[in-house]
């Protein structure tokens, strides 16, 4: 277990897990719980037994929002001296795969966070939203960007213009959502998943994740360019030659991640 304030952490197996931990407040996410999240993500990637990392809530939320009385006195100067969102640009650097759980509420910024992540879990009771619309803002860590890019633009503008909550279903429709499990599954089914990835070549995950992230934001030839270059580093790795050689020897390979 951790020392944070507002999350806790363990590992299991090769699995890191980080959970988000104001249940009182629903797991609204103020300024030093982020500081937090990213910190514990940046540990867990540099830790040479986690694999893979899951960041989840627990029963009744994932995380509804941002903590509003924190910033309900922000002026634009005050936000652009804090530049709170430079935090958040971290989560993207990370090279391990992220594997979000969400049950319950994934609203504002919690839907924010849980878009950070690679692949996402979600209770077939979760649901999704940006209300910020209601509120007189807008999401500002990444939500119009991330969300129109999954969904295509007239759909992202109309939950975001709405700010009416999005069911799982429609998520899982849409392609935000990965996988529908049942609430009391949730963490035991993603749980699963990454044990099963962990067991995979890290180095491959690693250069998949960033060819990927490449495919998204880039021109077909500037991502084929990139890919390759992955293609041809893991000729370099260990696990190369080990996954090689027992698929040859028709036996599981053991990869080290070197």
């Amino acid at each position: 277990m951790s020392n944070y304030e507002f999350i806790k952490t363990w590992t299991e197996d090769a699995v890191g897990v980080l959970q988000l931990n104001r249940p009182k407040v629903l797991n609204a996410l103020n300024r030093p719980m982020v500081d937090e999240i990213v910190a514990a993500l940046e540990q867990f990637d540099q830790e040479e037994q986690v694999r893979i990392i899951i960041v989840t809530g627990n029963d009744r939320a994932f995380a509804a929002g941002a903590d509003i009385d924190e910033m309900a006195e922000d002026t634009p100067i005050s936000l652009e001296k804090l530049d709170q969102f430079a935090v958040w640009d971290r989560i993207a650097l990370i090279k391990k795969p992220i594997i979000g759980a969400v049950n319950g509420y994934a609203f504002g910024g919690g839907f924010e966070l849980a878009l950070n992540c690679d692949i996402l879990f979600a209770a077939e009771s979760a649901q999704f939203g940006f209300p910020e619309v209601n509120i007189g803002v807008m999401p500002g860590a990444g939500g119009t960007q991330r969300l129109t890019k999954i969904m295509g633009k007239a759909k992202a503008l109309e939950w975001l213009w709405l700010g009416a909550p999005m069911p799982a279903k429609e998520a899982y429709d849409y392609g935000v959502v990965n996988r529908l499990v049942g609430k009391e599954v949730l963490f035991e089914e993603t749980m699963k998943f990454a044990k099963r990835l962990s067991n995979q070549a890290p180095l491959s995950l690693r250069l998949i994740k960033e060819a990927v992230n490449k495919a998204v934001d880039s021109p077909l030839v500037d991502g084929l360019q990139l890919e390759r270059k992955n293609f041809y580093l893991l000729f370099g790795s260990q696990d190369q030659k080990e996954g090689m050689k027992a698929f040859i020897e028709k036996r599981k390979p053991n990869f080290t991640g070197e």
